[in-house]
């Protein structure tokens, strides 16, 4: 994809603006209307780029990275003048003979480029998304190490870079497409999330992607079931979500879109009796239907005090955030590949609900961001391949299946699923991968 915001002849002469500007007292002599010189950097500091994208943030993401751009050209047109200021290629006074002139010119260039630079870097470092806690310190450890801050500084540009024209692609695509609300679906989304989150307001579970959904048409609603508790009381708590959707909207039926436990604790709730046929579909996102066969190895090595002891801290804290009756032992083990084994024996696909299941897999444990960077070795040495938490063997249930990976060493993990870190995957948007999901569902009548 060509990025438009990344202007060559634009930023070359707003380089060569910024230099003279900040050279003026040397090169004054030799240039006139340096006044002019002064009034456009000014104003290419509050206007660094010529094309702007849609919304504030990119904007801001957008002219920061500009400047940055700009700042590494207008210095290397100073570093080259400082050069040749040795020689006699140039029409002004040698530095040798008036160095006080180059002192003083070289304080003011520093003093112009540091503008130019702080001004962009702060811009991309407060309204980026993309360049995340991982570059973000690397800026800040390698800023003042001599050539290691160039190439920091170049990959600050180009991440920003491809953040910007991704991004305003695609508020440009679901402007396009706004009047199909190709995600309207006949029944609504209830989007039931996995094991120790829960649906805050502020802090949504599925990341980007209801907002994605919702911009193509799709009308939303979370499960609100406890972050830890056994499949049977998630199965309940779903349920009652299940029969309060339909009453308070007359939908009369819900598709339910659910990732890791969520999957099992949805699989539960339809064999409460009256809830099924309030169900048109199922999908069950990265979901160990046959359990995680570390689970069982864990469960088994940690003596019981220990485990006891996580599990009274993460009951009395998850309590205090909502959970009415938290149960961490019990959530835990109803992962295991021996209860999900008894567990699938006893709950069989309820007839007349669609079922669909999708799986991802790292290609690497350094694909996945911590804990599953992890954890994948765990998951790898008891049953192979794997998203860092679940075996892409576990992930296949109902009348179709989609496995998901991308090239290179990365691969798609457990968090990136549900857009955890907000990441943009290249070869993966997830956010798209949804929309697609959703209007393939309302295609199919749901």
């Amino acid at each position: 994809m060509k990025n438009k915001y990344l202007n060559p002849i634009s930023y070359i002469l707003y380089s060569l603006i910024i230099f003279a500007a900040s050279n003026f007292y040397v090169l004054k002599e030799s240039i006139s209307f340096f006044g002019i010189f002064i009034f456009l950097y000014i104003v290419i500091n509050f206007f660094p780029i010529l094309v702007l994208p849609k919304t504030f943030r990119l904007k801001n993401c957008a002219m920061g990275n500009g400047l940055l751009i700009e700042f590494l050209g207008s210095t290397a047109l100073s570093v080259i003048l400082f050069i040749l200021s040795f020689t006699k290629l140039l029409s002004v006074d040698n530095m040798f003979q008036n160095p006080k002139l180059w002192i003083v010119n070289t304080l003011i260039a520093i003093l112009f480029e540091a503008t130019v630079f702080w001004n962009g870097m702060l811009r991309v470092f407060f309204s980026s998304e993309q360049l995340g806690i991982n570059i973000r310190v690397k800026a800040l450890i390698c800023g003042m190490i001599p050539i290691v801050h160039l190439f920091v500084l170049g990959l600050i540009i180009k991440t920003v870079a491809r953040e910007v024209d991704f991004e305003n692609q695609k508020i440009l695509t679901d402007l396009e497409r706004k009047p199909q609300q190709i995600c309207a679906t006949k029944y609504p989304l209830l989007m039931v999330h996995g094991v120790f989150f829960r649906d805050f307001r502020y802090l949504n579970y599925w990341g980007r992607i209801p907002k994605a959904l919702e911009a193509n048409g799709a009308r939303i609603f979370y499960g609100n079931q406890q972050s830890a508790a056994s499949i049977e009381a998630n199965g309940h708590e779903i349920a009652q979500q299940i029969l309060k959707i339909v009453t308070e909207t007359g939908c009369d039926k819900v598709n339910i879109i659910a990732h890791s436990k969520g999957g099992l604790d949805c699989r539960s709730a339809l064999h409460i009796p009256g809830i099924a046929e309030h169900v048109a579909t199922l999908t069950t996102v990265n979901t160990p239907h046959r359990g995680c066969e570390f689970a069982d190895y864990l469960l088994t090595k940690i003596p019981q005090a220990e485990q006891d002891t996580v599990a009274k801290t993460y009951n009395a804290t998850l309590k205090k955030l909502g959970d009415p009756n938290p149960d961490f032992l019990s959530a835990v083990g109803n992962l295991t590949a021996a209860f999900c084994k008894e567990f699938n024996e006893h709950f069989p696909d309820v007839p007349g609900v669609l079922y669909q299941s999708i799986g991802s897999k790292l290609n690497k444990a350094a694909g996945g961001r911590f804990p599953l960077n992890f954890t994948y070795h765990l998951a790898k040495y008891f049953a192979g391949a794997n998203d860092g938490l679940v075996d892409e063997n576990s992930f296949h249930w109902g009348s179709s299946f989609q496995m998901l990976t991308v090239r290179g060493d990365r691969g798609i993990s457990h968090g990136d699923m549900i857009d955890l870190n907000r990441e943009n995957i290249p070869e993966f948007d997830v956010r798209e991968f949804y929309v697609q999901l959703v209007a393939n569902l309302k295609q199919r009548g749901f």
